[in-house]
This record gives structure tokens, sequence and C-alpha cells, in this order.
């Protein structure tokens, strides 16, 4: 009695899946592409790359990723809009007349900036801020030490190179997605395909 009821819900399945084909109007046209006199189908598709599923040494490497993965995703957002930022004030400071018009707008767009940002920067954590200081390079082709000598002046850059020195991070690291930050990079990409 099981074995035929079992054959029969199989039936009923197979037979309702048949009919379940959707009927459309509408025509949908590829684009060709003509080679050797033939018309031949053409479809661009998006670039999809592959990473291999990470292997961890130990738990140990596992809760390290895991804790990256959390500090990438968290500063992340910081380093977009610097970048978005920064072409977006760019023309302005560089429509200034003089070195003080200057000033007096990158002191206008800090304040706007720490009115905004500032307790929340505050709370990052040391290693929380050397990933950011990677991120902005990776974002705007330029290191944070670059950024601050070009807008604020030399001194001032040697001077928070120097701050940033006194609790271990450097100013002029720059992002190296091949080598040294590859997991940093994963994760961004993991990050913009929705993935995490």
């Amino acid at each position: 009695m099981m074995k035929q009821l079992l054959i029969t819900s199989i039936f009923v399945l197979i037979l309702s899946g048949l009919g379940l084909g959707q009927e459309s109007d509408t025509l949908h046209f590829l684009e060709g592409v003509e080679e050797n006199g033939d018309t031949l189908p053409h479809q661009d598709l998006k670039t999809i790359s592959v990473y291999p599923k990470i292997v961890f040494k130990s738990k140990r490497w596992e809760r390290r990723y895991y804790r990256l993965e959390r500090k990438v995703k968290k500063v992340y957002p910081y380093a977009q809009k610097a970048a978005e930022l920064l072409k977006k004030y760019e023309d302005e400071y560089l429509a200034a007349e003089s070195r003080r018009e200057q000033k007096k707008y990158i002191k206008k767009v800090e304040e706007e900036l720490f009115d905004e940002y500032g307790d929340e920067l505050k709370k990052l954590s040391i290693s929380e801020g050397r990933i950011l200081i990677k991120l902005i390079d990776r974002e705007t082709g330029h290191t944070s030490y670059e950024l601050i000598k070009d807008l604020k002046g030399g001194l001032v850059a040697f001077f928070w190179q120097g701050v940033a020195r006194i609790f271990g991070n450097n100013l002029k690291d720059e992002y190296d997605p091949v080598e040294e930050d590859i997991l940093i990079e994963q994760i961004i990409f993991k990050i913009e395909a929705g993935i995490i």
C-alpha cells in the first residue's frame, strides 16, 4: 500500500511539473556577431572571480580571519566615504585662489567631517585604524601621509606620522592586494558581491 502511494505521488508530481511551462508573448533577441559569414549569438557576461574555500590551519587562524572580516566590514565604508569626499572636494580645493583660502576651505570640510564621523572614528581600535589606512590607499590611490601632506602641509603630516608610529601604525603604508593584503582584498570582494 505504501509503495503504491509513493509511486502515485511521484507520478502526480511529474505530470504537474510538465504543465508548469511559461507561455510568453514577448520575444527576446540576442545580439549577434558576424564571423566568417555566419551570425553567432553573443551576450556579454559579468566577470566572476573565484576564490578557493579557505582552509584554516587551526581554530586560532579561523578566529583571526573572522576577526579581520569584522574589522574590514566596519572600516570599509569609511574608506569609501573618504574617496568619495576627496573627489567631491578636490576641484573646489584646487580652485581656491590662495593658500589662505585653501586652508579656510580645509578647516570647513574638517569641521563638517568631524561633526558627522568624529565620534565613530575615535572609537576605532589600533588594528582597525591600520586597516583603514590601507583601505584609504586602496580607494584613493594615495597613502594617508600623502593626503595629509597635500592638504595640510608637510609639518602636520610629519606630526601625525609620529603619532601613528607611537601606536604601531604607519601612514605611509601602501595597500598590496597581491601578497600582504590578499585576505583583505578577498573580504572586500565578498562585501561588494553581497556574500557577507
